[in-house]
């Protein structure tokens, strides 16, 4: 397997200044319905990354769940490892690949744990049974096996039958508060496009191109 001779020659439309908005999040918005537009698989997901207990960076693959007034939302399970991470050190990072369309979104910023109604509002607008599944799962935490978890579910599932559904304390959102995004755009012969914002102030933010 030659991985060093894999490479794609992007092509497509550029990454230019004046193409572009101001706000970097009105601008996350544009690719967004252009991924969504596309027929992409899950365009909404991508990789948030936190710092754990050593100090060590760790990633794993989330789905993006709406961008309100200007804050990245999703949602967990609060006793998760990415969860705890968060509660020690806040700064967080998420990255969008579209490869399809050669363009990628890095994301800087902090995140801090929703509204309760915020979470409510989600959790019920999902299908019953990953609001069991919700109940049903420790995340991150050690099982003996699948048939422990199967069980589980089997007995939760018996349980909200005749008992209403409840959000778990322990399961909610996260906003992430940007502090820098930047946009990549895939260009021929590596010579990348790269647009970094940079926020200044609550209406401010910079814009610099960076050498791809």
């Amino acid at each position: 397997m030659d991985l060093a001779h894999l490479r794609e020659n992007y092509s497509n439309k550029p990454l230019l200044e004046e193409n572009v908005s101001s706000n970097p999040v009105e601008q996350f918005k544009i690719w967004m319905c252009e991924a969504v537009e596309s027929n992409l698989p899950e365009p909404n997901s991508f990789v948030l990354s936190t710092i754990d207990y050593n100090g060590n960076p760790t990633s794993r693959v989330l789905l993006l769940k709406g961008v309100d007034s200007g804050k990245f939302v999703f949602y967990t399970n609060y006793l998760s490892e990415k969860a705890k991470h968060i509660e020690r050190n806040n700064n967080v990072s998420l990255n969008f690949l579209w490869l399809e369309l050669a363009r990628q979104v890095r994301i800087s910023g902090r995140a801090v744990k929703t509204s309760a109604q915020a979470s409510d509002a989600y959790f019920f607008s999902r299908p019953i049974g990953s609001q069991i599944g919700a109940h049903v799962s420790e995340q991150s935490s050690k099982i003996g096996n699948r048939d422990l978890l199967d069980l589980k579910l089997a007995e939760m599932t018996a349980f909200f039958k005749t008992n209403a559904i409840t959000r778990p304390e322990h399961w909610g959102g996260f906003e992430v508060e940007v502090t820098s995004i930047e946009f990549w755009k895939g260009r021929p012969d590596r010579l990348h496009d790269r647009l970094l914002y940079t926020k200044r102030n609550e209406e401010t933010w910079e814009m610099v191109r960076l050498a791809p």
